[in-house]
């Protein structure tokens, strides 16, 4: 096959979608994993790549062998977890329970494998630890704007997920259930253990704790490779939610690099039976660690 350097190819089979821009792979996108109960199986990105190769995502690491590269997530639904792992109840911690669910991939369509713009529309249905149907989901992945003299492409992620339970369903965070600073939930990105202590830059600072929590725009986080010379930068923007609470983020760079725009970091979402949540965001992969000034007028160019 040849490639041409500037354009995408999407390969489809039943356990895979591989990604390709150009010569090199750039994701593998993996529907139906063979995983254990207890990590909420479901959908996740892993490996993603920059243009040189560079590791962009962790996947199943020793501290939370439920943080599978880049995957939609959800902690706290109705007492259900669609997250993996423990739970955290307010004024226990994390308790192991019998109710993490898992994300079935139910079929593709809408599929575009070649072009300067590609994608896949993807059906999913979320299954309680009980076996019960909650959720009916549809999401879209778009991987377009691949820039070779500037080493970058971009991923846009778009969902709609539709409350099938028959009552309300409450979709939250370990901060709406009493943490402080957990709202972590949504499209949730792990990143490599080298980028450990990477730099985390948002609009105005360079401080992750000052990130935490907050309606930022945009924020970007900059690693070290192991296995290639060199860095690599992952800008991310917050986009949009149906939702009546803002978008806010959750990030670390300390003990582990994480990122992701939380579509019920403060508060709850409340679906009643039959409504619909949507969600848009967009991940640019940056084949180099671009200093703060660079990422600033990066993402006033490439805001969706």
């Amino acid at each position: 096959m040849t490639f041409e350097p500037d354009r995408f190819t999407l390969e489809i089979t039943p356990d895979e979608v591989l990604l390709r821009g150009g010569d090199v792979q750039l994701g593998r996108y993996v529907p139906s994993p063979d995983a254990p109960a207890s990590e909420a199986p479901k959908p996740y990105w892993h490996p993603l790549r920059a243009l040189d190769g560079g590791l962009l995502t962790g996947y199943r690491p020793w501290d939370h062998r439920w943080h599978k590269g880049l995957q939609m997530t959800w902690t706290h639904v109705s007492g259900q977890n669609f997250w993996g792992g423990p739970t955290f109840v307010d004024g226990e911690g994390y308790v192991m329970q019998d109710n993490v669910g898992s994300m079935r991939h139910d079929g593709f369509h809408d599929v575009v494998t070649e072009g300067a713009d590609v994608s896949f529309t993807e059906h999913l249905t979320w299954i309680t630890a009980g076996g019960e149907r909650w959720v009916d989901e549809t999401r879209t992945h778009r991987m377009h704007s691949l820039d070779r003299a500037r080493g970058s492409w971009t991923m846009d992620f778009s969902t709609t997920i539709r409350n099938t339970r028959g009552q309300d369903l409450r979709l939250g965070s370990p901060t709406t259930a009493g943490r402080p600073a957990a709202g972590y939930t949504g499209l949730f990105l792990r990143m490599p253990r080298s980028w450990t202590g990477g730099e985390v830059t948002a609009p105005g600072t360079t401080d992750a704790d000052t990130v935490m929590g907050s309606a930022a725009a945009w924020v970007a986080f900059s690693g070290q490779h192991d296995d290639v010379d060199g860095g690599a930068t992952v800008l991310a923007f917050a986009g949009t939610s149906t939702g009546s609470p803002a978008i806010a983020w959750f990030v670390r760079s300390e003990p582990f690099p994480v990122l992701a725009p939380s579509g019920s970091f403060h508060e709850e979402v409340v679906l009643a039976d039959g409504d619909e949540l949507a969600l848009t965001h967009r991940h640019v992969f940056l084949d180099r660690r671009w200093d703060r000034d660079e990422i600033a007028a990066l993402a006033d160019e490439l805001a969706p």
